[in-house]
């Protein structure tokens, strides 16, 4: 058990700062006074957050922190902070830790008791949600979508039930394939494309997936793209999960005595219905024997 009283300490601490995703205005006095005051910033890419720096007129020092060097980072890095020094944590933009290899850095400093203080700010995700006119009463915020076809279909497989929002990040090169992808597996959902979130350029399409693809299949796609896409109906829900009021044995029983399946068949079958990992499946299955 862990108790961290954010406030009351006086030791060094890691500072997770977020950084505007386009209108540099929308950066916190906070969050201002925080990279002046820390000893060194630790930025996913350097050179973007050096012109961040350049337009406020602060000189903290930065060093690289990213999904290459951060295994060779992080005692660096912690070690700092160890010694009295405190850090501040910037991504390219928004919220550090969210889609970046800042969560392995908060997890680390987790686990040697350093106080690791999170300062609100800019996030596209919550933007482009609240922005899309879509339920935000419970939602599910995914990231990025696999790129392989095969990866990404198993995914999308794998939300199909939720009734939650869904969020996605998306690049302007995948944007077409990913939308076709959630249209073919997931049916003609409402879902809103929120495009350069804060910039001059922002704008938001929506409609349902097939009026988007339609709309967007000869234009040129450019810019940061989130999608907010509608959650399953009930209907929809409660027929994925026609299996709930079964226990896995019952379940596994079901592909067992139904289809010609091996157990190992209907293990792998049952795991992906449940969300479960397959060893979970096979040990509360072989577990009768």
């Amino acid at each position: 058990m862990q108790i961290q009283k954010s406030y009351d300490q006086v030791t060094a601490t890691i500072y997770i700062v977020p950084t505007p995703i386009g209108n540099l205005e929308d950066i916190t006095y906070r969050a201002l006074k925080t990279l002046q005051s820390v000893s060194v910033i630790a930025a996913e890419d350097t050179r973007n957050t050096k012109n961040l720096l350049r337009h406020f007129d602060l000189n903290t020092p930065l060093i690289s922190y990213h999904e290459h060097n951060k295994l060779a980072r992080e005692d660096q890095l912690l070690t700092k902070v160890e010694n009295g020094e405190s850090i501040a944590l910037v991504s390219d933009a928004g919220m550090p830790a969210i889609s970046d290899p800042g969560h392995d850095l908060v997890q680390a400093a987790i686990g040697k008791r350093i106080p690791v203080v999170v300062l609100p700010g800019a996030n596209a995700a919550l933007c482009a949600l609240v922005g899309s006119g879509l339920p935000t009463s419970e939602f599910y915020f995914y990231g990025f979508l696999p790129r392989k076809k095969k990866e990404k279909e198993t995914e999308i497989e794998r939300l199909k039930p939720l009734r939650a929002t869904l969020l996605f990040y998306e690049s302007p090169y995948r944007l077409k394939d990913t939308l076709k992808a959630l249209h073919g597996q997931l049916g003609d959902r409402q879902v809103v494309l929120a495009r350069e979130l804060t910039k001059r350029f922002e704008e938001f399409i929506r409609g349902t997936l097939a009026e988007v693809i339609s709309h967007i299949s000869e234009k040129e796609m450019k810019g940061e793209f989130c999608i907010v896409l509608d959650g399953a109906e009930e209907d929809q829900d409660m027929d994925r999960l026609w299996w709930s009021n079964l226990s896995i044995i019952e379940h596994v029983n079901h592909y067992l005595e139904s289809q010609t399946n091996s157990s190992k068949e209907a293990i792998k079958l049952v795991a992906k219905e449940r969300q479960l990992p397959k060893r979970d499946v096979y040990q509360a299955y072989h577990i009768q024997e």
